[in-house]
């Protein structure tokens, strides 16, 4: 198949209702697992679930810094997925963050073959949620330094198979895959971070956590 036949399939509106589908799924599969012993655990970790995936997704349109290949800097969108895994744990982070991929996907298609697909969306954004591996650290950046690593990793991969064609001259692409995405998810990482280190946010973050996780 070619890259536009991939790229007018994801277009579609058949594809666009099978990812709305998905991303439904997921956020029921969230509700299902939550194993709390508060009745009201399970509609909390969804609604919220729900509430962070809009939010990471407003911000995520937001744009600081534009890449001319995909890529942006944006303010603090990757932090609302990153929460879910720091609140919830490790599976209805990654289930997050699912799900924010492949709403971006329904969105901002941009595919040109289905490993490509799955790299660079429910496995990029997934990956956000391995600050649920954290969950029980008092601050929320390590964990968060991990989901944006996670991310990295993806995207770079993505960057080195299929994209390394691109990379200009005097790169490798190799190279080219760590310089480009390593632009911008590092700039948002820093400026999230220098949020996140502010004394009133780190608390904020912690009070929000024992309200909707006790």
């Amino acid at each position: 198949m070619s890259e536009e036949l991939f790229q007018s399939m994801f277009e579609s509106t058949m594809a666009k209702a099978i990812i709305a589908l998905l991303i439904f799924s997921g956020l029921l599969i969230i509700f299902l697992i939550t194993d709390k012993k508060s009745h009201s655990a399970k509609p909390r970790a969804l609604t919220f679930s729900a509430i962070a995936i809009a939010f990471a997704f407003v911000l995520n349109q937001i744009t600081l810094f534009q890449l001319p290949q995909g890529g942006a800097i944006t303010p603090l969108s990757m932090l609302f997925i990153v929460l879910v895994g720091y609140f919830f744990g490790l599976r209805q982070g990654l289930l997050a963050g699912i799900c924010f991929g492949l709403l971006d996907l329904m969105i901002h298609p941009y595919v040109i073959s289905p490993i490509q697909m799955l790299v660079d969306y429910p496995l990029a954004f997934g990956a956000l949620g391995l600050s649920g591996l954290l969950k029980d650290r008092n601050s929320i950046i390590p964990g968060y330094l991990l989901g944006v690593s996670g991310r990295f990793v993806f995207s770079f991969l993505s960057g080195l198979i299929f994209f390394g064609m691109y990379a200009p001259e005097g790169f490798s692409g190799f190279t080219w895959s760590l310089v480009y995405n390593g632009s911008y998810l590092l700039g948002e990482a820093v400026l999230t971070v220098i949020v996140l280190a502010i004394p009133a946010v780190g608390k904020l973050i912690r009070q929000i956590k024992l309200s909707v996780t006790e």
